[in-house]
């Protein structure tokens, strides 16, 4: 196995008993840059000599006894939203051309300050208004589309290009690209994780969270991330907690629901058995099942765009009106759109909103978590835009991808997506669990717990 092979948890154990140094991980992962970008194109900007130089000081530091934590001397990906001090932030937008930050993010500075050394930045769908990133190429099939709008995060881990990386999830960023390419995405309770100085798409649905390979990976990433910071007014103050499970895998006493409604409507056939196949899992480490229904799915979707594209337009109002030619088409047109919206249709979006959460969190109460599948379907071909259901039913790609994860950012509740299979054709499938607010710990060892009984995945062919 190559060092850019290894999970995170594993590259950690070998960095910290120095039977892998973090020079040796940093140059396998930036040859495997070498050889896969040609392909998969996961990054924007490619910071190599930064990345070498935080390898260098990470290993000088441990050999003197100065090991920081398990992110120390670990290479990794950052999507083109989030701010590194001095170096460009474009949004995947020519609207950003030329853009350097002047500071740090705060979850830059965090990982920073745990010693993570920065290979790059990773594309995103233009400033992050789409479902598909489509400069990016899906690590398993370069043909299909590799998910967004945290595509570039999401490819670059499964490729071994990164050992993690950070995306950004308003309607499921990182749990889509994340199912479509076999890796683990988490979206964190809202307000767990500061977004200070990361690009906004809908303020109040914006959320910053991990990639990577495994379960325990995203948990040793929390770890860094979490905790207040006033400079984001959503910022919340959160119950003190370590997240990486321990080993065992007996989840007795732990309620999974089952949604009878929404989750498994028009969802590919290969999808649902994989996912119920999953959840069977589940229930033979000994969870109990329970059949829970969805509240309010009628106004989900309705609920999602009503907040989501008036917030979108009035952050890009100054540019939407100087230097419109500059966005791509598919965002232009969404951000016109917003302008059109009434204020009445946006206050309503907040009322059901507000109506939702009150609903989910009655839900709650029956339940520990939910488990649904990522997405209704694998990855489309690049250049898909529709999906044709057996009942005939015609869906845009965007709101097939976005149906089922942008529940969790209405009402603000955790979702952690693992992959939990593949199609016929190779493809990853996803299941996701979602959970009360700050119930990370639960959906990280319900996740962990599932996956200490498949067996170890390997990187794409197609990578």
């Amino acid at each position: 196995m190559q060092p850019y092979e290894l999970t995170l948890s594993a590259a950690a154990d070998a960095v910290r008993t120095r039977r892998l140094s973090p020079v040796e991980l940093v140059d396998s992962v930036l040859d495997r840059v070498g050889q896969a970008e040609p392909r998969l194109q996961a990054y924007v900007t490619v910071t190599a000599e930064h990345t070498r130089r935080a390898a260098r000081a990470a290993e000088n530091d441990i050999a003197a006894g100065r090991h920081r934590g398990p992110l120390h001397g670990i290479p990794m990906g950052l999507k083109d939203l989030i701010d590194v001090a001095g170096i460009a932030t474009s949004a995947s937008s020519r609207v950003r051309a030329g853009h350097r930050a002047e500071a740090s993010s705060t979850v830059a500075a965090r990982l920073e300050a745990a010693g993570a050394a920065l290979v790059g930045k990773t594309h995103t769908h233009e400033f992050a208004y789409g479902l598909t990133t489509p400069q990016t190429s899906n690590a398993w099939d370069t043909g299909r589309v590799a998910g967004g709008s945290s595509g570039g995060s999401a490819v670059a881990v499964a490729a071994g290009t990164a050992t993690f990386a950070l995306g950004t999830d308003t309607g499921g960023s990182i749990r889509v690209p994340a199912a479509l390419n076999g890796v683990v995405g988490l979206k964190p309770t809202y307000g767990l994780v500061p977004r200070h100085g990361v690009t906004s798409l809908s303020w109040s649905l914006d959320h910053v969270g991990p990639i990577t390979r495994t379960v325990e990976d995203a948990a040793l990433v929390l770890d860094t991330l979490a905790g207040h910071d006033p400079r984001d007014p959503a910022s919340l103050t959160a119950p003190a907690a370590r997240y990486r499970p321990d080993a065992d895998t007996d989840l007795s006493g732990l309620r999974v629901g089952v949604p009878r409604t929404y989750y498994f409507d028009r969802v590919d056939p290969e999808v649902e058995a994989a996912v119920r196949g999953a959840i069977d899992r589940l229930e033979e480490l000994g969870a109990r099942l329970v059949e829970v229904e969805i509240p309010m799915t009628r106004y989900i979707q309705a609920t999602q765009w009503g907040l989501m594209v008036p917030e979108a337009t009035a952050y890009h109002e100054r540019t939407l009106r100087t230097v419109p030619e500059l966005y791509q088409a598919d965002v232009r047109i969404l951000l016109e759109a917003g302008e059109l919206m009434p204020a009445g249709d946006y206050l309503r979006a907040q009322r059901a909103r507000t109506l939702m959460r009150r609903e989910w969190a009655a839900m709650f109460r029956e339940v520990d978590l939910i488990a649904a599948p990522s997405v209704p379907a694998t990855a489309v071909r690049a250049g898909q835009e529709t999906i044709t259901w057996a009942d005939g039913t015609v869906e845009g790609v965007s709101d097939a991808y976005v149906r089922l994860s942008s529940p969790a950012n209405i009402t603000g509740v955790p979702s952690l997506s693992l992959p939990v299979g593949h199609d016929t054709t190779g493809l990853p499938i996803g299941m996701q669990l979602l959970g009360r607010p700050f119930g990370e710990r639960v959906l990280l060892r319900a996740g962990h717990a599932y996956e200490q009984t498949r067996p170890a995945r390997g990187l794409p062919q197609a990578a």
